[in-house]
């Protein structure tokens, strides 16, 4: 990779509250646990990780001038990340998202904040189109507003600039759809797959065909992540399946961000798909590993360490 290579990551930063409860919650009642509160939002999570592997990393987002704001462009300051881009809105509040955790790491319930997306504009985009333009790749979340991702795929069509999705959910991911011919790759779990594809994925097979789809619609490379099941994907000439690497999980939230830095590392560094999504596996499986929703300890010596061979 190029040392002046750079990214411009697109999408949601703001702070993460989970709540990881020691049993089974009881409606109505409150039960002890353990409560983490750390910067998060799809977006900033792919730059963190990017950031963290070394790739000059520039995040295009929206904060209110809150405390969890301030928080939030501290933290990614120190990581590695240019934030000297991101709009700082006066009366608006910092997206949250609030998690409760079971035991066993699983998600129970959640809730999201996303207003300020909104202020995520087509003229923000477009006032910023010389850093996009300048770009090896653009990364983007779900959560941008159809009209801005319609500004920004007309930029990156001009200027021939790849750009990688992150889904981001199931009632998000419709929002991709008009513009999956636009995209480089894009890397949805099984319920966001469902959603893009319009048919049922059951397994392996299912998803390889799925992942296939995807391609006929447009999509260069689409990886599928299924859990513990590991990922499946398709190009126009090949596809397969790479298994999940067996870990004790401690919390999900994250896990498929970091699968998409991964494989968005690799991409740029002229790796196979196949050694791509390797290390995409690999990343995520850090962070399933860590309570923080990026690893905080992330490098390249630990990504390699943890490759499936």
């Amino acid at each position: 990779m190029s040392e002046t290579a750079k990214v411009v990551v697109i999408g949601a930063a703001g702070m993460d509250t989970k709540g990881r409860v020691d049993s089974l919650p009881v409606y109505g009642m409150s039960i002890p646990g353990e409560i983490r509160i750390s910067p998060g939002g799809v977006a900033r999570n792919v730059a963190e990780n990017l950031a963290r592997l070394g790739v000059h990393t520039i995040l295009l987002s929206a904060l209110g001038n809150d405390d969890a704001g301030r928080q939030v462009l501290e933290q990614a300051r120190s990581s590695g990340i240019d934030m000297s881009h991101i709009k700082v809105y006066e009366n608006a509040r910092t997206a949250a998202y609030l998690a409760i955790i079971d035991e066993e790491g699983m998600p129970l319930a959640s809730v999201y904040d996303m207003g300020i997306m909104e202020l995520i504009t087509p003229r923000y985009i477009y006032n910023n189109r010389g850093l996009i333009k300048e770009a090896n790749m653009v990364l983007i979340d779900a959560n941008l507003s159809p009209e801005a991702l319609k500004t920004l795929f007309n930029i990156t069509r001009r200027y021939h600039v790849p750009v990688c999705a992150d889904p981001t959910s199931a009632n998000l991911a419709s929002r991709l759809k008009p513009h999956l011919k636009d995209l480089y790759l894009i890397t949805p779990n099984e319920a966001e797959a469902e959603v893009l594809c319009g048919m049922s994925i059951k397994g392996r097979d299912s998803a390889i065909t799925a992942a296939k789809e995807l391609v006929a619609k447009g999509v260069d490379i689409a990886i599928i992540t299924l859990a513990e099941m590991g990922v499946c994907y398709a190009t126009s000439n090949t596809s397969g399946h790479i298994p999940a690497i067996k870990t004790d999980v401690v919390d999900l939230t994250g896990a498929g961000d970091a699968l998409t830095a991964g494989v968005a590392f690799g991409i740029l560094n002229n790796f196979s798909i196949d050694e791509a999504i390797r290390l995409g596996v690999s990343a995520a499986t850090l962070t399933l590993r860590c309570r923080e929703t990026v690893c905080p300890d992330l490098s390249l010596e630990k990504l390699y360490d943890g490759l499936v061979i």
